[in-house]
C-alpha cells in the first residue's frame, strides 16, 4: 500500500523528505503483542461515544493491550485549540485527528478515536490513511429524539434556542456510515452489550 505521507511529501517544499526510522511499526506491535488498530467512533453528539470509547478502553487494558483515547472534546483543548465549527473546520478537525491517529496506530497502540465526524468524506479520508483492517469504523447509532433527551451538555437545548450555530443534527447534517465495521445501539443495548460487541470485532 502506498504510504499516504508521500502524497502529501508531493505538495510539501522539496527539502520536507519523510524521515523512516530503524524501529518499524511491526516492531513496536511486537513488543506490545498486540495488532495496532484505529477504533473510529462517530455518532451524534449525546450518543455515547466518550462514554463507549472510555469503557472500551477500560476493557482493553484490563486485558493488557496498550492504548490510547482520543476525545472530540480533549483534542480540541489543546491540539486543535484554534478552530471553530464551521464545515471547514470540521473538516480540518478530522484531518488532524486521522494523522495523529495515524502515528498512533504506527506506535503500535490501539486508538480509540471518539469524535461526531458528521460527514462521510471526512470519514473515509481518515481511513485512506491506514492499512487494510487498520480502521475500524463504529457507528454509535442513537436517534435525534433519545440524544436531546440526553442531552448531557445542555448543547441541544441551546442550539434549539439559537445560541449555539451549525450544531450537528439541528442545523449542520450528519452523514450516518453506509457501511461501518460495526454498528451499536446505544438507545436499545446497554453499555456491556455495546463494549462486547466492539470487543468482538477488535480481538477476532
Amino acid at each position: 500500500m502506498k504510504n499516504p505521507y508521500e502524497e502529501r511529501d508531493n505538495e510539501s517544499p522539496a527539502e520536507v523528505v519523510w524521515h523512516h526510522g530503524g524501529v518499524t511499526k511491526a516492531d513496536r506491535a511486537a513488543i506490545k503483542q498486540q495488532t495496532p488498530r484505529c477504533l473510529w467512533l462517530t455518532g451524534l453528539s449525546g450518543s455515547g461515544k466518550s462514554t463507549l470509547a472510555n469503557a472500551l478502553e477500560v476493557a482493553l487494558a484490563e486485558s493488557g493491550h496498550h492504548t490510547y483515547l482520543l476525545d472530540g472534546d480533549n483534542v480540541r483543548h489543546g491540539l486543535n485549540k484554534d478552530l471553530g465549527m464551521t464545515d471547514d473546520d470540521r473538516t480540518e478537525n478530522i484531518r488532524r485527528v486521522g494523522e495523529l491517529s495515524k502515528l498512533l496506530v504506527d506506535a503500535g497502540l490501539i486508538v480509540i478515536s471518539a469524535f461526531i465526524s458528521p460527514f462521510r468524506s471526512d470519514r473515509e479520508s481518515a481511513r485512506a490513511l491506514f492499512e487494510p483492517g487498520e480502521f475500524i469504523e463504529v457507528y454509535v447509532s442513537a436517534s435525534l429524539e433519545t440524544c436531546e433527551q440526553r442531552d448531557p451538555k445542555g448543547l441541544y437545548q441551546k442550539a434549539r434556542q439559537g445560541l449555539i450555530k451549525d450544531f450537528t443534527g439541528i442545523d449542520s447534517p450528519y452523514e450516518a456510515p453506509d457501511a461501518p465495521e460495526v454498528t451499536v445501539d446505544t438507545g436499545a443495548d446497554d453499555l456491556d452489550a455495546c463494549v462486547r460487541k466492539v470487543l468482538a470485532m477488535v480481538c477476532r
